[in-house]
């Protein structure tokens, strides 16, 4: 994974290059004396931990168990969160991240919000609770991990409903109040082509200011960020790959706040075969991934699944004492540039009607706002003054527009928006960068377009965004 340094993903604002654009600034963490830049550079910086993937899928040999598979699988008599704790230690990790639910929706801590859970099974003990207490006593971080997708209560596509959504703000809540100091919620199994549950069946924006509402230096990470642009923070404080699926940062990437993540074993959870197949090379591991993504201010979690026992197999406990003796964590990585909050509202352009100057073959207007980063419109080559257009039919608040281009091309273009009398301006000017960020005061228009002023080749542009968040 090769990743390099580039200019910041939001440019710097030059009153007068830009006379016409009002800024505001998202209220994130308003609550933390630690800005959100700083919460990022403190994630990078502890480098390495180990995710810790443990629930009902581990007594049925698959990572997808079947979502009406019984409490009473659930029986790990010999449980030792010290142990899984010492472990890490080991390593020289410096956090632990713990599957609190997993996409068949089996809860491992003391909710209220549903009977499917570990206190209805023969263990009767809240695992988060034991997790937590370990690894702070042995001055390890504390991070949860927590699925949207949740098969068991039905909360799939084309099925959530309000008590849905009531019923994830109430297990977060729990998980945000009873356990001390969150340092980081990972979610997983949203907006992701499997889970088919975008940002809007489930909102995100409610969701994140939940969060940094109960525990503002908790950073939100959606493990299912690989759709969106390497170069923007959408809808997560950190960018994350899962290495397994094949997701890398692309060779000339800027330089971003992220995480990476694989299992010491073949799989997340515990398979019957882990005690006698060898665990990932612990050099490989260590020269080959764990030092490269800390190089590139990539914070690295390796799963090591604990057993139906509730410990963790030997080949993988001598695992990590072995990449503890190849890897000490050095510090602090080096210093991130400064970026702007990441977006967290739902875009009110996507599939909107959609309008432009003259397109090039089948890359049409539609496919600007079409929620695709891989399509694009593209002006026809004989067009000198390209421009597109998002037409609302009726006027709406707005407040930020992105767009973001495949590669850098467009530099120098003016954004509009139609009050219902003439266009009024929102920013003229040059930006060179493919992700043009704008956050400026509230307005209400109908329509919003771009006109494309100066370009390198023929413009294209993957998405064309409008929010209006809350501020």
């Amino acid at each position: 994974m090769l990743f390099h340094r580039c200019p910041p993903i939001v440019f710097l604002l030059l009153s007068l290059a830009w006379p016409t654009l009002l800024f505001a600034q998202p209220t994130i963490a308003a609550n933390s004396a630690t800005s959100l830049g700083q919460l990022q550079q403190q994630f990078v910086d502890l480098r390495f931990g180990m995710f810790i993937h443990f629930n009902i899928p581990t007594y049925m040999d698959q990572d997808w168990p079947d979502p009406e598979a019984s409490p009473a699988l659930f029986n790990p008599k010999r449980l030792n969160a010290t142990q899984c704790a010492k472990a890490a230690k080991s390593a020289n990790m410096s956090y632990g991240c713990l599957t609190t639910k997993h996409h068949s929706g089996f809860c491992i801590w003391d909710t209220k919000s549903t009977d499917y859970s570990v206190m209805n099974s023969p263990y009767k003990k809240d695992v988060v609770r034991q997790f937590t207490d370990a690894f702070r006593a042995n001055g390890l971080k504390v991070m949860l991990y927590y699925s949207i997708l949740d098969t068991h209560h039905k909360l799939r596509p084309n099925q959530i409903t309000p008590a849905h959504i009531a019923m994830i703000k109430t297990q977060l809540t729990e998980l945000l109040t009873n356990y001390g100091k969150i340092e980081a919620l990972i979610i997983d199994g949203w907006d992701a082509p499997w889970s088919r549950i975008s940002y809007d069946d489930v909102p995100f924006e409610d969701i994140y200011t939940l969060v940094k509402s109960l525990q503002p230096e908790c950073l939100v990470m959606d493990l299912n960020g690989a759709k969106y642009p390497a170069e923007g923070l959408y809808y997560t404080d950190i960018k994350t790959y899962e290495m397994g699926a094949d997701q890398r940062m692309a060779p000339g990437s800027k330089r971003m706040p992220s995480l990476a993540c694989l299992p010491i074993n073949s799989a997340w959870f515990w398979k019957t075969d882990f005690p006698t197949v060898p665990v990932r090379d612990p050099a490989k591991l260590v020269n080959e991934t764990l030092v490269p993504l800390n190089e590139n201010s990539c914070n690295f979690i390796l799963n090591v699944a604990p057993n139906r026992d509730g410990l963790i197999d030997d080949n993988a406990l001598a695992g990590l004492k072995e990449i503890g003796k190849l890897w000490k964590n050095a510090g602090p990585t080096t210093k991130l540039s400064p970026l702007e909050p990441p977006i967290i509202a739902s875009n009110l352009a996507k599939n909107q009607a959609a309008n432009s100057s003259w397109s090039d073959d089948m890359n049409i207007m539609d496919f600007a706002n079409d929620d695709d980063y891989h399509s694009t419109w593209q002006s026809n080559k004989t067009v000198k003054q390209p421009w597109y257009e998002i037409d609302f039919k009726n006027e709406r608040s707005f407040n930020t527009i992105v767009v973001a281009e495949q590669k850098a091309n467009i530099s120098d273009y003016a954004l509009e928006y139609w009050d219902g009398v003439a266009w009024k301006s929102l920013f003229s000017g040059t930006n060179g960068t493919s992700i043009k960020l704008h956050r400026f005061n509230r307005v209400w228009g109908s329509k919003v377009r771009m006109r494309i002023d100066r370009y390198d080749h023929q413009p294209s542009i993957a998405e064309f965004q409008v929010f209006d968040e809350r501020r």
